[in-house]
């Protein structure tokens, strides 16, 4: 039977703004999740925990973390000067603690995230993946090269920054061994995922004090460290503008075609889910290799992994493929995985009184001098090296920055994204030197 004409020209009539308006909120998104899908999801692991349906397992811990730190994450990059100082770090690391300070996490929410991150040690995991990723991805000749440009103005940076750091926390009464170990260390050690969480494996392995407890005294410092630099870079960049004669335009070295390699953008493969998996089980050797060389040589095995790892890549002995499979691995987890992993910190790890027991104006300011003299090294020693000294003291401060993300803020600050392969060796190879340096001190301190 044929359908009346009017109800024809109803349906055809239909007001297009109602698709137009449930296309907008579909544009809406939190993280990658469009944000009704986004509701959704929140509410049903709310709902979830609330009834103490929550799987306190894998499965549910994730579910846990991904939903916060989703949120969180996308918070700190959209909310102006918040996401120009590491805001999704920051957020997704003290609004969970702050929330369960204040009691808003359930027992079953708890549980899951602490099967997640304690039992099932996803917390290594992320360390192992990032760590080998992040080494083996990078080009060997930036790598050695990039090494042999900034070995000197990152050495000349760090001692700087450690003398600097010693003596203003003398000044305010800090023991040396407080000072150097606990506020200057994790500044410079290259990130959280990559510095302090291997940082605070090795120290746990010499002191009567569990690696989780030492994360709320270390995290806080690499916070400061962070945010000073990305201040300290847009304040190079307003030099820069006044004094032509220091700024490079995001050209490090003054000597024509000596920045050219760096320059070089290397062609990035498609995504191979099976040489990610080959990664997964090279992140897993050398975290377990690392381990069984502890017992061995008494340094801990995070740190064997960082050194077995940079050997690996200088020596040029593991299949391109694999290194490959291993990087592409580590963008993946770096990217999906970061924020969540913080929110996982914050509520198991980084509870809110031990954070506020290391903050005071004294603490801050030990902080601030740290980088201000990593930063202003970078300067003079970059003049003196034929170097800019604006790209020269940029660079340099980004070994006070929190790993990658910190990178970004601290160039972006500065207008210098071109600077990226030689922030990355400050960053990585200076927060791995760091690492082991300071592991192998306190070994030595402590006899």
């Amino acid at each position: 039977m044929a359908m009346p004409s009017e109800n024809v020209n109803n349906m055809n009539n239909q007001d297009p703004n109602n698709n137009g308006i449930w296309a907008k909120i579909m544009e809406i998104k939190v993280g990658v999740l469009p944000l009704p899908l986004y509701i959704f999801i929140a509410a049903a692991v709310f709902l979830a925990a609330y009834f103490n349906e929550l799987p306190s397992d894998m499965i549910g811990g994730f579910a846990v973390i991904m939903v916060i730190g989703m949120l969180l994450g996308d918070i700190g990059l959209k909310t102006p000067i918040l996401k120009d100082i590491g805001g999704p770090t920051i957020l997704s690391l003290l609004l969970p603690s702050i929330a369960v300070f204040l009691g808003w996490f359930n027992a079953p929410a708890i549980d899951a995230v602490d099967t997640l991150m304690s039992t099932s040690n996803f917390l290594y995991a992320y360390i192992a993946v990032l760590v080998v990723g992040s080494i083996l991805g990078m080009s060997r000749v930036v790598l050695l090269q990039g090494f042999a440009r900034m070995f000197i103005p990152l050495v000349a940076g760090t001692l700087s920054a450690v003398a600097v750091g010693l003596i203003v926390g003398s000044l305010f009464g800090y023991e040396l061994y407080h000072t150097f170990f606990f506020i200057i260390v994790p500044i410079i050690s290259g990130g959280i995922g990559e510095g302090i969480l291997p940082l605070s494996i090795s120290y746990a392995t010499m002191i009567d004090q569990p690696s989780t407890e030492l994360l709320a005294q270390l995290v806080p410092a690499a916070i400061i460290g962070n945010i000073v630099a990305i201040i300290c870079a847009g304040m190079m960049k307003k030099l820069g503008e006044k004094r032509p004669d220091l700024n490079g335009n995001g050209v490090l070295v003054r000597a024509k075609g000596a920045n050219d390699i760096f320059t070089e953008k290397q062609k990035e493969a498609p995504v191979d889910f099976r040489l990610m998996g080959a990664g997964v089980l090279v992140a897993s050797t050398f975290f377990i290799f690392g381990g069984v060389l502890e017992g061995w040589v008494g340094i801990s095995g995070a740190v064997l992994m960082i050194i077995l790892a940079a050997l690996v890549k200088v020596l040029n002995i593991m299949p391109a493929q694999m290194e490959l499979g291993s990087h592409q691995l580590y963008k993946f987890v770096s990217s999906s995985f970061t924020w969540p992993l913080m929110v996982g910190l914050g509520i198991m790890f980084i509870p809110l009184e031990s954070v506020a027991a290391v903050f005071s104006v004294s603490y801050v300011i030990i902080c601030a001098s740290v980088v201000l003299a990593m930063v202003g090294s970078g300067f003079f020693v970059g003049k003196l090296m034929n170097m800019y000294p604006i790209e020269a003291a940029i660079v340099t401060g980004c070994h006070s920055g929190l790993g990658g993300t910190g990178d970004v803020a601290i160039l972006s600050a500065s207008n210098r994204m071109g600077l990226m392969p030689f922030a990355q060796i400050s960053t990585r190879l200076g927060g791995a030197a760091t690492v082991i340096g300071a592991t192998l001190l306190m070994r030595f301190f402590l006899g």
